[in-house]
């Protein structure tokens, strides 16, 4: 995505949000200044959000004389990378990248700083913060022990992105309303095999992608959990598990050859080049799509609903403070965090590729004018996801390990369904008490409640 329409407007913004023309006496720069020369690091991605907020943060340095640089990672290797760096006590990284499923894994041990410790302090707390603009789902999220550790930032959803044109040509002049109206009905109609064209495709490479995708996507909607928080117990292969994963099988006649080792990037391709009908992909697709060949075919909505309702795909990040650092570092990291994810940037974000969770900037008319992946993703914020689409527990990787070889072993058809999902019932059970892991559990839906 281009930028060049809201370059010559960074001053301005930078200006209203240090507080020029504001009644209150609070500015950036004013709290900034006896951090003036201090060199933060900021953890990021190799994503649109992390590279436009990469673009915009000259502005911020310009206002504050804070200098930051960014040390950007694969996704797959930050927690292990940011782990290290509280293991070793390295503070090598100042604001710190939390994934939804990794709250735990910072809060528990202390390593992060609660943000009350920040927004309690006339000095660097923004009167315009307005915590209350941020969606629940994502307060909820980023909430341990019913304290916020950290300000959402690169917020995504699962949304359904679907050929204008192939769904026409089929006799379709709507995307489906629920999963079972997308197999028995659109799916005969959109699939030719002998032509190369399937109506769908989900991405279900091994790894994060079969848990987080493949299999939590088929869980919810019929009722599925993968924990019963109340009995302490790995529910994974209940009845309305099982009815879940075993419609995803059902799915697979419809998608093409060899979708188990599909990931992300191969499924958007296959859609952009109008190989498949439609996917269901994370809303930080939508700057890739909407720049490919598809053009006015590109149609986004929000993700069929199961028999048990909507639960769309959902995850994302947010950032907080490092507890090892000095509080100098501290405070000008926060004051970082806090201009990153502040309502004046939400716009100049998201006018760069970002997904942001701010509910003044994601619902404004004129802007969903200009970007249609969000109203579909503020829909689903609101009214079809969870918090803990993926359980926040201190051993999460191996946990998404168990999930993911089973997952794709019955996807593949190597095991059957039931079969399949006790075998990683027995095994999550046995990680989860061998691990103490439940000592070391978050049930963000439980926060949900005080955010709204």
């Amino acid at each position: 995505m281009r930028v060049k329409s809201w370059s010559l407007g960074l001053a301005t913004v930078a200006a209203l949000y240090a507080g020029v023309g504001h009644a209150h006496a609070w500015s950036l720069k004013e709290a900034s200044a006896p951090y003036k020369g201090t060199t933060i690091t900021v953890v990021g991605l190799d994503r649109p959000s992390y590279k436009i907020a990469q673009q915009l943060t000259p502005e911020f340095e310009k206002e504050t004389g804070i200098h930051v640089h960014w040390n950007i990672f694969p996704y797959e290797d930050t927690l292990k990378e940011e782990t290290l760096n509280f293991i070793s006590n390295s503070q090598q990284f100042d604001a710190i990248l939390s994934d939804v499923v990794w709250p735990v894994n910072f809060a528990d041990p202390g390593w992060v700083l609660p943000l009350s410790k920040f927004t309690s302090d006339d000095k660097l707390a923004d009167p315009d913060l307005d915590l209350k603009d941020f969606f629940p789902v994502w307060l909820a999220s980023f909430t341990v022990d019913n304290k916020l550790y950290g300000l959402p930032f690169d917020s995504y959803a699962g949304l359904l992105y679907y050929n204008k044109s192939m769904l026409k040509a089929a006799g379709f002049d709507k995307p489906p309303a629920s999963w079972d109206e997308l197999e028995n009905t659109y799916l005969p109609k959109l699939s030719d095999k002998s032509k190369g064209v399937w109506g769908y495709a989900l991405q279900s490479a091994r790894g994060e992608t079969q848990t987080a995708d493949a299999f939590a996507r088929f869980l919810w909607p019929w009722g599925g959990r993968f924990i019963d928080y109340d009995n302490k117990t790995i529910s994974v292969n209940a009845p309305n598990s099982v009815a879940g994963i075993t419609f995803r099988q059902s799915l697979l006649k419809y998608m093409p050859d060899g979708i188990v080792s599909d990931d992300h990037s191969q499924v958007v391709q296959l859609f952009a080049q109008k190989k498949v009908a439609m996917i269901t992909e994370w809303s930080a697709f939508y700057p890739t799509l909407a720049a490919s060949n598809l053009g006015d075919d590109l149609g986004i909505a929000p993700e069929p609903k199961g028999p048990k309702g909507g639960y769309s795909a959902f995850g994302g990040f947010a950032y907080m403070v490092s507890s090892q650092i000095n509080k100098k570092h501290q405070d000008a990291t926060y004051l970082f965090i806090q201009w990153l994810t502040s309502k004046a940037m939400a716009k100049p974000l998201i006018e760069g590729g970002a997904v942001v969770a701010r509910q003044s900037a994601d619902e404004d008319s004129s802007v969903q004018a200009k970007f249609p992946n969000l109203a579909p993703m503020v829909d689903t914020w609101e009214h079809s996801t969870v918090p803990d689409w993926r359980p926040q527990l201190g051993c999460y990787p191996r946990f998404s390990d168990i999930v993911s070889d089973w997952g794709s072993r019955i996807e593949l058809g190597q095991v059957a369904v039931q079969a399949g999902l006790d075998s990683m019932e027995k095994d999550l059970t046995g990680y989860m008490k061998s691990s103490n892991c439940w000592g070391k559990i978050n049930n963000p839906e439980a926060a949900m409640a005080q955010y709204k």
